[in-house]
C-alpha cells in the first residue's frame, strides 16, 4: 500500500499502525488509504456512492450523503456527478476519537452544520464564486479516527483552482472552528496568567523608574562622552535628533546609552521589561530562544537616544538647570488669621467637599460679592479659583482681573500668583514684563518663593534679560530665609563664578546648607568636590539628569494595567490558532485528489 501510494505515510492511521501494528490499525489504515487514492481506481460518481453506502457511513435518512439541501436525493446526485466534465476535489477531515467525542464531532449532523457554515470559505479557497459552488459529504464513524469525506466542484467546469495555500486555508478554517471553544478557553487561561505577570512587572518597573528619577549618578565615563557629543553637535546643522545625525555621532549616542545601561538600576529595569516580553511571547511561541539586545538597539526605548542628544545640546548651549522638580510651591499660602471671619467661613464652606454642591455654590457666590466689595483676600481666593478650576469654570481673564485688584492692595500672595499667571503660557493673559513686575512686588513684600522664581527667571532669560548678578541678589534673599533650592543654586553659581566670585569654600558651604535641608543634589556636588573634580556643574550633572529622563521613559513604557475582563487580542489569537500542534491538536486534514 505504502509503495503504491507514498503519500499515505502522512495519514494518522499510518502513524497509529507503525506505533502499534495491530490488525485493527492495519485495517483502518488500508481503508483510509484506499479512500484517499480512490481517484486512481474509480470514478467520481463511484466514489460518491462508496462514501455514502459503506458500512460505517452514518445515514441521515436512506443514505449518508448530505449537502446544502436537506434530504439529498442520491440518484440525482449520482447522475449530476456522472455527467459532470470538470474536476471534482475531495477533502477528508479526520479527528482522533477522543477529540471527536470531546468536541461533539462524532456524528454526521455536527459535520453537516460545520460544512454548511463554512461552505463559502471553502469556495473562496477554491476560487469558486459562492453561487457556483457545489458539494456533497458523508460522515464515517471509523474506529479511532472518525472522519468526513467532502466532494467539491464548480458548476462551471474550468472555473475552480486549488493551490497549496488554498488547501492550508481550508484546513485552517475548519480546524480553527472545531477547536474554537477549546482555543478560547486556553487563551483565557493564558490571558489571566499574562495579566498577573504584567501587573507584577508594572509594579517592579515603576519602582525602579522612580528610583532612577530620584537618585544621583556619579558616572565620569558617561559624563565625558556626553561632553564630547556636545562639542560635536556644534557641527550639525538643522534638526539635532538621532535620525539626522551622521553615523559617527549615532555610534557615540549608542555608546552613551549602553554605558548608562550598565548602571545596576537601569539594567534591572531593562531586564524586568525584557523578561516580561519573553514570557508573554512564550505563551504563544514556545521554545524560541531570545537574546536581549543592547538597550541602544531596543526600538521600544529609542526615545532614550534623543534624551541623550537633548542633554548634550543643553551642555553645548550652556543651559542652566535647576533640579527643583520636587519643590513644593508654598508661595500662595495665606494665614487664616489675616482674613476676616466672614471670608474665612465662606472659604471653608466653598472648599469643603463634604458640603452639598448647592451650599458650596452659595458660598462661592457670597465670596464673589465680598470680592466685588473690595476684600483683597476674597479677590485672591476667587481669582485663584477661576485660575485653577474645580468649583468654578476656569476663566483666566477673570482670574487676572481679580488677582490684580488684590495685588494692588499689596497682598503678596496675590502679587506672586498674578506674576506667575502673566508668565504662564495662557495666551489670553501672558505678559512677561507684567509678570516680572508683580514678582518683584511680591519679593519686596517678603515672599521668598517670588524671590526664588525671579532668580530662576534672570538665570534662564526666558521672560527677561539674563542677569546673573540680579539673579544672585534674589536667590540670596530666599536663601537667607532658609530656601533649600535657592541655597543649592547659589552653591552652583559660586562654584562656577557666575554673578558672584568663584569660591570653592563658599560653594561648599551653600551646598552644605542645602544638604542640611534634604537636597540630594547638594550632597552629590559635595562628594564631587571632595573627589577634587573640577568639571562644570552642568557636565557633572549630565549623567544624573539623563538618568532622570531615562526613569521617565521606562515609566512610560511600563506595561499598562490589564483591562477589566478577558480582552481577546486578535493578533495573538491568530498566532495561538497557528499553534494547534503545540496545544496537542494536530491538523488531521488529508491531501485532496482530483477526478476527471
Amino acid at each position: 500500500m505504502v509503495l503504491d501510494f507514498p503519500d499515505t505515510k502522512n495519514l494518522l492511521e499510518y502513524e497509529d499502525y507503525t506505533s502499534c501494528p495491530t490488525k485493527a490499525n492495519a485495517s483502518s489504515f488500508i481503508t483510509l488509504a484506499l479512500e484517499e487514492n480512490w481517484a486512481q481506481v474509480q470514478t467520481s460518481e463511484g466514489y460518491a456512492k462508496y462514501i455514502t453506502t459503506r458500512p460505517r457511513a452514518e445515514h441521515l435518512g436512506d443514505h449518508g450523503l448530505f449537502g446544502d439541501e436537506d434530504g439529498v436525493e442520491l440518484d440525482k446526485a449520482m447522475s449530476e456527478l456522472e455527467h459532470y466534465t470538470g474536476n471534482v476535489w475531495t477533502h477528508i477531515i479526520s479527528l482522533h476519537r477522543e477529540d471527536a467525542e470531546r468536541l461533539g464531532y462524532n456524528h454526521a449532523e455536527s459535520w453537516r452544520t460545520l460544512l454548511r457554515t463554512h461552505r463559502n470559505d471553502i469556495a473562496a479557497a477554491m476560487k469558486i464564486p459562492p453561487e457556483d459552488f457545489r458539494w456533497y459529504a458523508a460522515f464515517h464513524d471509523e474506529g479511532t479516527h472518525p472522519h468526513v469525506h467532502m466532494m467539491a466542484w464548480s458548476v462551471k467546469p474550468n472555473q475552480a483552482y486549488l493551490s497549496k495555500d488554498g488547501i492550508r486555508q481550508i484546513k485552517s478554517t475548519l480546524t480553527n472552528q472545531i477547536f474554537r471553544q477549546e482555543l478560547l478557553h486556553v487563551y483565557e487561561q493564558k490571558s489571566k496568567s499574562r495579566d498577573e505577570l504584567v501587573s507584577e512587572t508594572r509594579k517592579a518597573m515603576l519602582e525602579l523608574a522612580k528610583a532612577m528619577r530620584e537618585m544621583t549618578c556619579i558616572h565620569p565615563e558617561a559624563e565625558q562622552m556626553i561632553w564630547k557629543l556636545s562639542k560635536q553637535l556644534s557641527t550639525v546643522a538643522g534638526k539635532k535628533t538621532y535620525g539626522y545625525l551622521p553615523k559617527p555621532m549615532k555610534k557615540l549616542v549608542d555608546e552613551i546609552v549602553d554605558q548608562m545601561a550598565r548602571l545596576p538600576t537601569v539594567d534591572a529595569c531593562y531586564q524586568t521589561w525584557w523578561e516580561l516580553q519573553c514570557q508573554v511571547e512564550d505563551y504563544y511561541s514556545e521554545g524560541k530562544e531570545r537574546l536581549r539586545p543592547p538597550l541602544s538597539q531596543q526600538k521600544e526605548f529609542r526615545q532614550i537616544k534623543n534624551a541623550v542628544i537633548r542633554e548634550a545640546e543643553h551642555l553645548r548651549t550652556n543651559r542652566f538647570s535647576f533640579e527643583d522638580e520636587e519643590m513644593q510651591d508654598n508661595g500662595e499660602q495665606i494665614s487664616a488669621y489675616a482674613m476676616s471671619y466672614e471670608c474665612q467661613d465662606l472659604q471653608s464652606a466653598a472648599n469643603d467637599e463634604s458640603y452639598p454642591l448647592e451650599e458650596r455654590d452659595v458660598a462661592a457666590e457670597q465670596l464673589e460679592q465680598l470680592a466685588e466689595d473690595g476684600d483683597a483676600y476674597a479677590q485672591y481666593i476667587i481669582g485663584t479659583a477661576y485660575r485653577d478650576g474645580g468649583l468654578l469654570i476656569p476663566d483666566m481673564v477673570k482670574a487676572q482681573k481679580l488677582l490684580e485688584r488684590a495685588a494692588e492692595q499689596d497682598l503678596d500672595v496675590a502679587q506672586y500668583a498674578l506674576g506667575k499667571l502673566y508668565l504662564s503660557d495662557e495666551a489670553d493673559v501672558h505678559d512677561s514684563a507684567k509678570g516680572i513686575y508683580w514678582l518683584k512686588r511680591s519679593a519686596d513684600n517678603g515672599n521668598d518663593f517670588a524671590a526664588y522664581r525671579l532668580g530662576k527667571e534672570y538665570l534662564s532669560g526666558k521672560n527677561t534679560v539674563k542677569d546673573a548678578k540680579t539673579a544672585v541678589s534674589y536667590l540670596r534673599q530666599a536663601a537667607d530665609n532658609g530656601s533649600t533650592y535657592a541655597q543649592y543654586l547659589l552653591g552652583k553659581l559660586t562654584l562656577m563664578g557666575e554673578g558672584v566670585p568663584k569660591d570653592m569654600d563658599a560653594a561648599y558651604e551653600w551646598f552644605a546648607a542645602a544638604r542640611g535641608n534634604g537636597h540630594t543634589y547638594a550632597e552629590f556636588f559635595m562628594k564631587r568636590m571632595e573627589r577634587g573634580e573640577q568639571e562644570p556643574p552642568s557636565v557633572l550633572l549630565s549623567a544624573t539628569r539623563l538618568l532622570y529622563h531615562m526613569g521617565n521613559i521606562f515609566r512610560d513604557n511600563a506595561p499598562a494595567p490589564a483591562a477589566t475582563g478577558v480582552q481577546i487580542d486578535r493578533k495573538r489569537l491568530a498566532r495561538l490558532r497557528q499553534k494547534r500542534v503545540a496545544l496537542g491538536h494536530k491538523p488531521d486534514d488529508h491531501e485532496e485528489q482530483t477526478f476527471r
